[in-house]
This record gives C-alpha cells, structure tokens and sequence, in this order.
C-alpha cells in the first residue's frame, strides 16, 4: 500500500481521535433510540473544515483532494456512516461545484465550507433509481421562476439542509432515444429544519442509516428563482454524473471504515470473551476469519488509494471508481456479517454496535449505484456496450 505523506497520516490521526472521542460515543447513544446527528457536532465539523475539504481556499475551503476527502470519510465511518455522508452536504455536493457561474460560487462555497450551508441531493423518483433518465418530475418556466412539481424519492436530509438540489425536466419533449436530455438542476433555498414551500413529504422507514431523516417528497408549484438554475439547463443529468468518480471512492471509503469498525469490535470481542476455558481469540477458526477481514480490508484500502490519487491527477477513471464501489461495499457487508458471527448471539442484539456496521454496511451495496450498475460500468469497459 502507499506510504501516506506526512500531512495526509496527520488529517487522518485527528479524523481518528474525532472519531473516537466524539463520533463513536454519539453513534453508540444516539443510532439505537434512531436519534439525529446533534447540532453541537456538526459545528465541530464545519470548524475542523470537514464540510469544505473539496471546496478551494479561494472559496474558503481547504483546496484538498478526493484522497483526503476519503480519508477523513472513512475514519468517521468507522464512528457512524450517517456523520461520514454528512460531509459530503457541504463540499458542494461535488458535482455541483464545477457547475456554478462564478457569481454562484462566490455566494454559495464560502458558506458551504463554514458549515452554513448545507444541501441536499434529490434525483431520485419513485420510478427513477438506477435509470435516473426515467426523471418525470418537470419544472415550468413562470416569469422569473420555474415551478417544481412532482415526487421525489430517497431524499436523505431534506429537512435539516438549507438547500434541496433537485433534478426535474424542463423539456417536455422526451427523446426515447436520448432520454438524459431535458433535465435541469435547480438550487432550492429553504429554513434549515423545514421543507420548502410547496414541498409536502413523508419519512422513509430505514433499517439502518439513522441520524437523519430520509423523505419521500412531493413538489406542488414549488417556485425556484430563475437564478437558482445550476449549470445549463437541460444538462442536468450531466451534472449528475459529473462527480460520480469521487461520490464512488466516497462510498467506497465508508464501506471500508464500516469494516474496519467491525473487524475492530470483533478483535476486542474475541479477546475478553472466554467459551472453553479460554478467550475465543485463541481458536483457529475465529483467528482465521479475522485474518481474512483484515486482509479483505487492506485490499479495498489500497485500491481506494490508487482511485483517489487517479481523480485527483485529473485521469478518468469512471472503470476503477466502480471498481471500488463494487469491491469495497461487497467486502463491507461479509466482513461486517463476520463480525457479527464473532459476537455469537450478542451480535443479533443492539447491545453490541457491530448490527450498525452490519446495517449500514448493506446499505453501501445500493446508494451510488448499486452493485449490478457498477458491474455493467466494468464490464462495459472490458467487453464493450
């Protein structure tokens, strides 16, 4: 694996002990009792610059890379999943970033960096998931607004943003031949804590991912400023896909803290827990399956380094990006599913934190692209379309 530079060993030591001392407790607390990520940490976030890692310092963010965006991602993984996705609502939403006119960018990233100014993505419908080109909700040109209308679905954070980025058609002409065309990205200002006006919706029962609400959403005429548009209208699929390679080794980065979470509470299990006369850490069988999560992880690990430093190189990588998803949220969820077994019947009870890793670790196999889609990149790459 490559030897991280000293700055880069020195942002994941402080992730680390963040993670350790303040995520980790809250998660232990709060995800049993499905209780939100408090106010108070999120604002240690923002003043440790979490939220603006990928925004550049001229735009008051840290100006860093998708390698220390994903170390710092896995670190809080191994805390709480929910607080590792959190930071990626400031950073711009990713994609959005480029896409801003530079007035866009001077209002909104200096904000987004502190923390003030926190978005969330909504793209998906009832009936567009993996084939988002299947978008039907439609924003109409009215004056100097567009009004929204239409269901949206998997909406995580609607509430507590201060900003929904939400895709809708703007071209009522759909080309069965080039669906993706037609569809806009628009900037939804609102209160943090309530949904926009003309925005009713619902929350989703989730297994897992708690410490934050996911919703299903319906847009009633909900107008947006035509200022609000990002990028061109009609690209907005474009948008979409833009920061995929990065959205990818980002999920690739929590599937691997998720896993090293479990392999870490698995490891302190295995040695106070005594069946036979001595700490199961000393059968062959438990050893065993600890050194094949450890190995399963560093493998992930490293090839999520070598995506990182390729994106951050400016080289495409859309194949190796899926490749990492793919791989690493696969791992995730047997090496999680491992830690449980160590765990025996405590592990099937909330009273171990393993369930959590276990849970939110099978959520990584499907949010970003599920692991079929990621298997069709990849091997559209080698066979051809």
């Amino acid at each position: 694996m490559t030897e991280l530079s000293d700055e880069r060993r020195m942002i994941q030591e402080v992730a680390r002990t963040f993670t350790r001392d303040r995520v980790r407790p809250l998660a232990d607390r709060l995800d049993p009792v499905k209780g939100l990520i408090p106010d108070d940490l999120v604002q240690e976030m923002a003043d440790m610059g979490y939220f603006g890692i990928l925004i550049p310092e001229e735009h008051g963010g840290l100006g860093l890379g998708a390698y220390e965006y994903c170390l710092v991602a896995e670190e809080l993984a191994r805390g709480w999943m929910s607080v590792a996705s959190l930071i990626a609502r400031g950073n711009g939403l990713i994609g959005s970033l480029k896409a801003m006119t530079p007035e866009q960018k001077a209002t909104y990233q200096p904000r987004m960096a502190r923390g003030e100014f926190l978005g969330a993505f909504s793209l998906s419908e009832p009936d567009a998931g993996s084939d988002v080109a299947n978008i039907t909700c439609r924003a109409k040109r009215v004056g100097d607004a567009w009004e929204i209308t239409g269901a949206k679905y998997w909406c995580t954070f609607a509430d507590g943003a201060d900003f929904i980025l939400v895709f809708a058609r703007t071209d009522t002409e759909v080309d069965p031949k080039a669906r993706h065309r037609g569809i806009s990205a628009f900037m939804i200002e609102k209160p943090r804590g309530q949904l926009p006006e003309g925005v009713s919706g619902a929350p989703i029962p989730k297994i897992g991912y708690f410490g934050w609400t996911t919703w299903e959403l319906a847009f009633d005429r909900c107008r947006v400023p035509a200022g609000n548009l990002i990028g061109e209208e009609g690209r907005g699929f474009y948008l979409a896909t833009a920061g995929l390679e990065t959205a990818r080794a980002h999920t690739a980065a929590r599937a691997i803290g998720l896993a090293q979470a479990g392999l870490d509470d698995a490891v302190a299990f295995a040695k106070q827990r005594r069946q036979f006369g001595q700490p199961i850490a000393g059968f062959q069988a438990i050893r065993f399956k600890i050194a094949t999560m450890a190995t399963e992880i560093e493998a992930a690990r490293a090839l999520l380094y070598a995506v990182c430093e390729k994106i951050d190189q400016g080289v495409r990588c859309d194949k190796e990006a899926s490749m990492v998803k793919l791989f690493a949220s696969e791992m995730a969820e047997r090496v999680t599913s491992e830690a449980l077994q160590i765990h025996g019947g405590g592990g099937y009870t909330t009273l171990n934190q393993v369930e959590r890793h276990w849970r939110d670790a099978r959520l990584t196999k499907i949010f970003e692209g599920t692991s079929e889609i990621q298997m069709r990149i990849i091997s559209d790459h080698i066979l051809g379309r």
